[in-house]
């Protein structure tokens, strides 16, 4: 039989949301998918994939412009196949205490191409991140990593085991 493959696109401006991809597209890879991870400005069609994951950063409460215009750019296609979408962003625990709805982009964006589900994640501030505003934010004790690895691949393993128990006999 052959091997179901998965697109794990993502929208980053400094890295974060494509560590939460790349786990993302460990775990499927583990679980017997095949698997492509990609910043979704590269992603040009989605058509010779059969299902696909889609996030985003958050910033000032938006999903970053790459993974809508991701989204819009292969919307006919994506339609036709199944739709996750993901969330990274909080600089906080909050992630791992409730579960966050979409941020109205992602909603509308998760109703137009009728995603399966979404989920946010913890995002990551560090020393290491980008711009004067990440520095200024961690030399005043804001920030930190709060990506939860675990939780992301419990997740990635639920998508995983949608998609196999959809497989024809």
């Amino acid at each position: 039989m052959k091997k179901q493959r998965i697109l794990v696109a993502y929208g980053s401006k400094h890295g974060a949301t494509g560590g939460i991809a790349d786990e993302i597209g460990r775990t499927l890879e583990q679980d017997g998918f095949e698997t492509e991870v990609r910043p979704a400005s590269e992603v040009q069609d989605v058509t010779r994939f059969d299902a696909v994951v889609l996030g985003s950063s958050l910033y000032a409460g938006r999903w970053q412009r790459d993974a809508l215009r991701c989204a819009s750019r292969n919307a006919d296609a994506l339609v036709h196949r199944p739709v996750w979408l993901f969330s990274s962003g909080p600089v906080d625990s909050s992630a791992e205490q409730h579960e966050i709805p979409p941020v109205p982009a992602a909603a509308k964006t998760m109703e137009h191409l009728h995603a399966r589900g979404h989920a946010t994640f913890g995002g990551s501030l560090t020393t290491e991140t980008p711009g004067w505003i990440a520095h200024t934010l961690v030399k005043h004790g804001k920030g930190g990593d709060f990506r939860n690895p675990e939780r992301i691949r419990t997740w990635a393993h639920r998508i995983g085991s949608e998609l196999r128990s959809q497989e024809p006999e």
